[in-house]
């Protein structure tokens, strides 16, 4: 009989432990929002709205930049790279976030930069919006630079980090 008690006891003292363990666990973090939109002016190539998604992972950010601007020809996956400049609290400092992990694109697929880092740690109340002091999107794509001047400050808003 006593190895029941003793059993039944670890087993309390276990689950309280568990409890425990999950009023302390940290909360999952998440830049808010999670999506926004902004229009590129590329000059010569054209222009449009550009669909940014935002995933917090700690105090890093990854972004991925969809455009409506379609590729004229086939693009294998990895074969173009991708450079966003965005204002950080306001401006005039800058976080960079560049990539060149994109997925295939076939000729009239819209240009999906797939996934952008910034070597920039951000801290809780970091906002990331629209830059406007010059290029604040480029594509290379085949050798050739696309340069994109934000026209519109994000909506819904700024990239908040959590």
């Amino acid at each position: 009989m006593r190895r029941s008690r003793l059993g039944i006891g670890t087993a309390l003292a276990a689950g309280a432990l568990a409890v425990t363990g999950l009023a302390f666990a940290p909360t999952a973090m998440a830049v808010t929002p999670a999506d926004a939109t902004a229009d590129y002016d590329c000059g010569i190539f054209g222009g449009g709205d550009a669909q940014l998604h935002a995933v917090q992972s700690g105090s890093q950010l990854t972004i991925t930049v969809a455009t409506s601007v379609e590729t004229p020809l086939r693009i294998e996956a990895g074969d173009a790279s991708t450079t966003l400049t965005l204002a950080l609290n306001g401006g005039p400092a800058t976080a960079v976030f560049s990539g060149g992990d994109n997925p295939l694109m076939l000729a009239g697929d819209p240009y999906n930069s797939g996934p952008l880092t910034s070597s920039t740690s951000f801290a809780p109340g970091d906002s990331l919006d629209s830059y406007f002091g010059g290029t604040g999107l480029s594509l290379t794509i085949f050798g050739t630079t696309v340069d994109c001047d934000a026209v519109t400050s994000q909506s819904p808003g700024p990239f908040v980090v959590d």
